[in-house]
């Protein structure tokens, strides 16, 4: 059985084998990857960042259901894909007229490699892009994911300083490392970035055999990271630690002065990005919010809910969509008779954090020196 590297430490995963040559990459082994590819569409996008000099790239999107149903827009994160929702999408496609795209440099979206800069705040002008020009989203909700988590803040920062023809009506928001002072990045992370040793991983990366049989994610996987070259294009793109680190307080910054909803959802096995950093940013700039939001935690998920456990993170879309989040007054009640209906996998509803003066019925019986009879 070949070897695969998935998950939030793929890096790991690398062998000193002969390449493969550029067309071989683009080989389909997956039925998967195949379906998901010859399922989508393309655009064409001219990058804002100015060192990339008005480059025009294709981006790759996909939309599923019907199109006068609600509106849900899926934004992927790093080091993966579109691809990432592959199971989510089948478990609200028949409600929800769902769209999502592969940012460039990754998936099936072009790949250039030469001086070009993939950048967080251009991305989410491709959103943007995205949704007005191409999809015609004009009431959606949200959903973010790891990378795309600070793509969507990005995105959430210039719709709140414009007047766009569209409204966003909710925002989910998923395991990522948004406040990198609390990640616990891996050494290989951090490798990526050394202008030698980056060089390195990626030959490494890309010399190992390719995944052709086996589990059929895995294949799915190894076909997408390797269409048209995207192991080179990791590089790349994983310099967006950098872009984060110097803009992710002022990103984070948008979620207390935004009206949209939230939903907050973490997987509470991730490692790389622990529940640490889910715990300090909804402390910091979701709890005391006057707009809806809530807290969920999934216990049996790890970094990729919407993968791992996809049946939970698709009730918890429903029940915030469907207006079934509680209001500040409620939701004590609301939390305990949540809890005596969940399953073991389904997410924990976390409420606000408001200390409150006690005060006890009968509270007059206590005394310091007893109790009164």
């Amino acid at each position: 059985m070949r070897q695969s590297c998935l998950g939030s430490l793929w890096v790991v995963c690398v062998l000193f084998l002969p390449a493969l040559s550029a067309a071989e990459d683009n080989l389909f082994y997956s039925d998967l990857a195949r379906a998901w590819f010859e399922g989508g569409d393309s655009f064409e996008w001219q990058s804002t960042t100015p060192n990339n000099h008005g480059a025009k790239v294709d981006v790759f999107y996909r939309t599923f259901g019907d199109p006068t149903n609600p509106q849900l827009l899926l934004v992927h994160g790093f080091p993966n894909s579109s691809f990432d929702f592959y199971k989510l999408v089948p478990l609200l496609s028949d409600d929800y007229y769902i769209a999502t795209l592969d940012f460039p440099g990754s998936g099936f979206s072009d790949k250039p490699l030469e001086g070009f800069s993939y950048m967080l705040a251009d991305n989410a002008r491709l959103l943007d892009y995205f949704v007005r020009e191409i999809v015609e989203f004009d009431d959606f909700a949200l959903y973010t994911h790891d990378r795309g988590v600070s793509i969507g803040l990005s995105f959430l920062g210039d719709y709140l300083e414009s007047d766009p023809d569209y409204r966003i009506n909710y925002h989910f928001l998923s395991n990522s490392g948004m406040y990198l002072p609390l990640a616990n990045l891996v050494p290989f992370q951090l490798a990526m970035l050394d202008p030698a040793r980056g060089p390195q991983i990626i030959a490494a990366r890309k010399a190992r055999p390719r995944v052709t049989e086996g589990d059929p994610e895995a294949v799915a996987y190894d076909d997408i990271f390797k269409f048209n070259d995207g192991d080179s294009a990791l590089l790349h793109v994983g310099k967006y630690l950098l872009e984060r680190a110097e803009n992710e307080t002022r990103w984070l910054e948008n979620l207390p002065r935004s009206p949209v909803p939230v939903a907050y959802l973490w997987g509470l096995l991730d490692v790389v990005n622990p529940p640490r950093i889910a715990h300090h940013v909804w402390d910091r700039y979701l709890n005391d919010r006057d707009a809806e939001s809530s807290f969920w935690i999934l216990p049996t998920a790890a970094h990729y809910p919407q993968r791992e456990k996809p049946e939970q993170v698709a009730k918890i879309v429903r029940l915030a969509l469907e207006g079934n989040v509680p209001d500040r007054e409620s939701e004590n009640a609301f939390m305990r008779n949540y809890a005596a209906g969940r399953s073991a996998e389904d997410a924990i509803y976390i409420g606000r954090s408001e200390p409150r003066q006690m005060t006890f019925p009968f509270q007059e019986l206590y005394t310091p020196d007893g109790y009164l009879p």
